[in-house]
């Protein structure tokens, strides 16, 4: 899962970098999403979109975040604790 976890981390971080930081809540990470909230990530197996992460991961974010690398470690740390990577 190592491979799948990097390819997301990549992808999330390209997808999020762009945020008007600090960012409060999950919706001020939507502009920042190419796709908004149909924004697709994919590595291996795994497919999530951005309304999926939204879902998932509520209980794992702690907003806010001043930067991408903070939110980007919570989401990566969220999806190992639900069991998705």
């Amino acid at each position: 899962m190592a491979d799948v976890e990097s390819q997301l981390r990549e992808q999330f971080i390209e997808a999020f970098e762009g945020a008007d930081y600090p960012v409060n809540n999950q919706m001020d990470l939507v502009p920042a999403l190419p796709d908004g909230p149909g924004t697709k990530f994919e590595a291996g197996d795994v497919t999530l979109s951005a309304m999926e992460l939204a879902s998932k991961l509520g209980d794992h974010q702690e907003f806010p975040y001043d930067d991408v690398e903070g939110l980007v470690d919570d989401i990566i740390a969220g999806l190992k604790s639900e069991d998705v990577i």
